[in-house]
C-alpha cells in the first residue's frame, strides 16, 4: 500500500477535476503495481500534526511506500523552528523506515520566485526553506530516505507548473511531483512504473485566472500572513548557522530556534 503525510500539496489541492482535488496521489498511485492507496495528508498540516496525527493512522495501513510532505507551513508561522521540524520530521522517517516503509521526502524550492513576494519578506522565508532543506539532508542521510529536490526539478519555476495561487502545483506540477516520486521508490525496489505528463481532466488555467487571483485573493492572502511575519522584517535575523563540513547523520543539529 501507498501512503501520503503532508499538507495542502499532498491533498492533491491545485489539481481541481470533477469531484474535487485530485493530486499526484491518485496518479503515482495508479503507476505501482501494489495499487492499494491511502492518504492521510490534511491541508494547513504542520510537521508536527504529521507526527502526531497522520503517522499512527499511516502505520495501522501496513503500507510499503510513503510520501511525505509537510513543512513549509511551518516556515510561514512566528513560532518557526527548525529544531523542532527536525525533530518532527526526524521521528516520521524513522517509524516509517523501523516498519520496513520505504519513504520519500521533498527537498524544498524557493517559495518568492513562484509567489513574487516582497523583498525582505522573501529574504526571512528563503532563509527558514534553506534552513528547513538541511534538515531534510540530515534525516535523509541518517535513515536512507529517498529525496527530490523541487529546487532542480525541471520545470519547477515555470508558470504552467503552478495552480492559479502559485502556492499549490497544477496538474502538469502534481504529474511531475508523481513521476518524481515514482523514480524515488523504484529506485528504493519498488514496482512503480513511469508516470505521464500528459495533463487529462484537470482545470485548464489562462494567464487571467491568475491575475485574477492575484488581485482578489492572493494581496488579502499575502496581507494575513505579514501580519503573523511582520516582527521578522524589521528584526536583526543575524547570519544562518550552517551545517560543518563532514557533518554525519548521528551529529547534532545545527541550526537556530
Amino acid at each position: 500500500m501507498l501512503v501520503l503525510l503532508g499538507d495542502s500539496t499532498a491533498v492533491g489541492i491545485g489539481d481541481l477535476v470533477p469531484g474535487g482535488w485530485r493530486g499526484f496521489g491518485p496518479i503515482l498511485s495508479s503507476a505501482y503495481a501494489d495499487n492499494g492507496y491511502r492518504n492521510h495528508a490534511v491541508s494547513g498540516a504542520r510537521l508536527a500534526d504529521v507526527r502526531r496525527t497522520q503517522l499512527p493512522r499511516a502505520l495501522r495501513d501496513g503500507p510499503s511506500a510513503a510520501v511525505v510532505i509537510a513543512g513549509v507551513n511551518d516556515t510561514l508561522r512566528s513560532d518557526f523552528s527548525a529544531r523542532r521540524m527536525h525533530e518532527d520530521l526526524d521521528h516520521v522517517c524513522r517509524e516509517l523506515t523501523a516498519a520496513g516503509v520505504a519513504v520519500v521526502t521533498v527537498r524544498f524550492h524557493d517559495q518568492g520566485r513562484v509567489f513574487k513576494l516582497p523583498g525582505r519578506l522573501r529574504r526571512v522565508l528563503k532563509d527558514r526553506i534553506d534552513e528547513y532543506n538541511r534538515v531534510v539532508d540530515v534525516v535523509v542521510a541518517r535513515h536512507g530516505v529517498r529525496c527530490v529536490d523541487l529546487h532542480t526539478m525541471p520545470g519547477a519555476y515555470e508558470l504552467e507548473t503552478w495552480a492559479v495561487d502559485r502556492l499549490h502545483p497544477s496538474e502538469r506540477g502534481h504529474r511531475m511531483l508523481a513521476r518524481a516520486f515514482a523514480a524515488e521508490l523504484r529506485a528504493a525496489g519498488l514496482p512503480f512504473g513511469d508516470v505521464s505528463l500528459e495533463c487529462s481532466g484537470g482545470r485548464e488555467l489562462t494567464v487571467w485566472h491568475h491575475a485574477a487571483w492575484l488581485v482578489l485573493k492572493g494581496i488579502p492572502w499575502l496581507w494575513r500572513r505579514g501580519a503573523d511575519l511582520l516582527p521578522l522584517l524589521w528584526a536583526d535575523q543575524g547570519p544562518a548557522e550552517v551545517f560543518p563540513a563532514g557533518l554525519g547523520p548521528e551529529d547534532q543539529l545545527p541550526v537556530r530556534s
